[in-house]
């Protein structure tokens, strides 16, 4: 890939037509043609790494009805409670809503349908790797510490053992084709100067409301928060929401200037998540939201459930 060209993140893998984060998901994204392809990591209770989009096992497996008293007081079914082989015996499949029952995207993958497994960070990136080995096309990989002070309250270090396993697996520098994110500020603080991780680094924005950790993410996008970012991380990951608005009466998008700002510290911008099945306002094609993000804000990278329509969008 040439330089200046736009990184396509496969979120979860081809997410949008597999269940995420299964290795079916992530063989099909590499087929697609994704540059980088993410893992959402999590501990189990025996300090294994599985790739998860978070803490809870209920929406996007069968945990409810093979392990009905294994639920928290909150009702919810979490990994750190569970041994790697009870999770490897779970069925993935489409993620639910919240009653458990309704498939979030109900036009993709039939939730319910297949044999699909909860895979190890280890054999996700063995298969990867195989992948890029195979085709002589490399795909990056681009794990997301979850949750990690949540973690450390249950007893585990989280990122020690994703930059650990990294490690081993032959992922150390800037140079090797890796992101590391986290929406911990804290964290990726103690990342880059407690555990002297020498990977490119991510901070994930979310928004003060949703609850992801303590950060101040309204500080974090101001320059001064950027400037001061960018000491510690190479890049900022903010969702679609925070780099456009809406004005005047044709709902024309309009830039809030997060990009250039972020970019002026020194920054690459990966925003998330580009869906073809959940537009935002102003866009009326999967094609024009990429080209308009591209072309217009300048972004360096994206996340996308549709690698594939994201790289025909920019080819």
């Amino acid at each position: 890939m040439a330089d200046g060209d736009t990184l396509v993140i496969a979120h979860r893998g081809a997410s949008g037509y597999l269940p995420e984060h299964t290795l079916e998901a992530k063989a099909y994204a590499h087929a697609l043609g994704a540059h980088y392809i993410e893992q959402d990591v999590v501990a189990t209770r025996d300090d294994r790494l599985v790739v998860l989009h978070d803490i809870h096992l209920d929406r996007v497996t069968n945990v409810a009805e093979k392990f009905p008293q294994r639920k928290r007081d909150d009702g919810r079914y979490y990994a750190r409670d569970f041994d790697l082989a009870e999770i490897k015996s779970l069925t993935v499949w489409e993620r639910r809503g919240d009653d458990g029952i309704t498939a979030v995207y109900p036009n993709r993958f039939p939730t319910g349908v297949g044999t699909f497994r909860v895979p190890t960070l280890r054999d996700e990136i063995k298969l990867i790797q195989g992948l890029n080995k195979a085709t002589g096309r490399n795909a990056g990989i681009y794990p997301e510490i979850k949750s990690p002070a949540w973690h450390r309250r249950e007893g585990v270090d989280l990122s020690s053992l994703v930059i650990e396993q990294l490690d081993d697996l032959g992922y150390r520098t800037k140079a090797d084709p890796v992101y590391l994110q986290c929406f911990d500020a804290a964290e990726v603080r103690r990342i880059r100067l407690e555990l002297d991780c020498g990977l490119k680094l991510v901070q994930l924005l979310g928004e003060n409301s949703w609850g992801e950790s303590d950060t101040d993410y309204d500080a974090l996008k101001t320059p001064g928060g950027l400037e001061t970012l960018s000491e510690l991380a190479d890049g900022v990951g903010p969702w679609l929401g925070q780099l456009v608005s809406t004005a005047g009466v044709d709902g024309t998008p309009v830039t809030t200037g997060l990009v250039s700002a972020a970019h002026a510290a020194g920054l690459e911008v990966h925003p998330y998540t580009f869906r073809a099945d959940q537009l935002p306002p102003g866009f009326e094609t999967m094609e024009e939201m990429v080209r308009w993000f591209v072309e217009t804000l300048g972004i360096d990278g994206l996340f996308t459930d549709f690698p594939d329509l994201a790289i025909n969008a920019l080819s």
